[in-house]
């Protein structure tokens, strides 16, 4: 993001009213290294198509957000590999890490990583310090820690059903793990603030909070993901595109202040379960419409979106998730523009 786009999206946050209505898209490796021409293998391993994409990104689409932006990621496999999950990879798919617990009592072997040393972490750093120079003469800059979540990463270490059963019939090894993981966050993302002084907000993904009740989101995710959203950054940002009712509500309690969500609910019952206290990256349908439709249907899609919303403060039109595999330039011209040319 440069200079203005943050400034927009303080404001955005404070609940400012801007000349328009901003856009911002989540993207990585799902969309951005098809959209660029290469293989989603390449844009992994080769720094230089990594930088090409992203800046091909923002040049295409000067007008919008992108976050985090300069995403150093290895998709799925990021965070899991420090935990020694073996890391699967195919040409044009998305990777794949492979389980480390096969019970919940493993729980009691496991160690918590070192982030600068362990897994694929070091090259996530190493990726954005060779490239910092040319991000930053392109005018931006390393503006998030980014991370999967807390139950995120144990669900892949265990398997994401293995995970949802355990925390209801170990529910101490269940918590052991989860501080295991918190822990290791927090060390995460303090390093990464450590590498690079110009971060100022946290992204954590962990849609694995949409699968569970609501008194298991108190014992098993609110504790957790207050410890991992502690730092004093002035964007807490979190990625949720599974159900949100149940989470939304603790959102302002846990301190973040922005959220992206899927399309399951309207932004009106977002804004009343947030009272309003949480910005919103959202949310038209991203396969159906963003990918799949024609520049008309995103069109028709973003007005009826915001003309069923009375209050447009504290929000970023964009589609529910990430940006969707496939999205074609046009789509996202098309959103763009009736989200800046919008009158209510």
């Amino acid at each position: 993001m440069n200079d203005q786009q943050w400034k927009d999206l303080l404001s955005v946050i404070r609940g400012d009213t801007l000349p328009a209505l901003p856009t911002g898209f989540i993207i990585d490796s799902p969309w951005l290294p098809n959209w660029s021409g290469i293989s989603i293998l390449d844009y992994f391993t080769d720094e230089r198509r990594f930088l090409d994409a992203n800046l091909n990104a923002i040049r295409t689409f000067p007008q919008t957000m992108f976050l985090p932006g300069f995403w150093s990621e290895y998709g799925m496999c990021t965070e899991p590999s420090a935990f020694g999950a073996v890391s699967i990879w195919e040409e044009n798919q998305f990777p794949f890490a492979g389980k480390v617990l096969r019970s919940a009592a493993e729980v009691e072997f496991l160690e918590k990583p070192n982030p600068r040393k362990d897994g694929l972490l070091p090259f996530v750093i190493k990726r954005l310090r060779h490239l910092q120079p040319e991000i930053e003469k392109a005018g931006h800059r390393i503006r998030f820690a980014v991370a999967r979540g807390p139950l995120n990463i144990a669900s892949f270490l265990m398997g994401a059903t293995e995970f949802l059963m355990a925390i209801k019939t170990d529910a101490e090894y269940m918590q052991r793990l989860l501080t295991i993981t918190t822990d290791f966050l927090v060390e995460w993302i303090d390093y990464q603030r450590e590498c690079f002084p110009s971060i100022d907000g946290i992204l954590l993904l962990d849609d694995i909070v949409g699968f569970i009740s609501r008194r298991d989101f108190e014992v098993f995710a609110l504790p957790y993901l207050k410890r991992a959203f502690s730092s004093d950054v002035s964007v807490k940002f979190f990625h949720n595109d599974a159900p949100c009712k149940v989470c939304a509500p603790y959102l302002p309690e846990i301190g973040i202040n922005l959220l992206n969500p899927g399309m399951q609910h309207t932004l009106t019952e977002l804004k009343a379960w947030t009272g309003n206290k949480v910005a919103l990256l959202g949310n038209i349908p991203p396969r159906d419409v963003l990918a799949a439709g024609t520049p008309s249907d995103v069109t028709r899609s973003v007005m009826e979106m915001l003309n069923a919303l009375e209050d447009h403060s504290r929000l970023i039109v964009s589609c529910g998730g990430g940006m969707p595999p496939g999205a074609p330039t046009e789509n996202i011209q098309a959103l763009i523009s009736a989200a800046e040319n919008y009158t209510h």
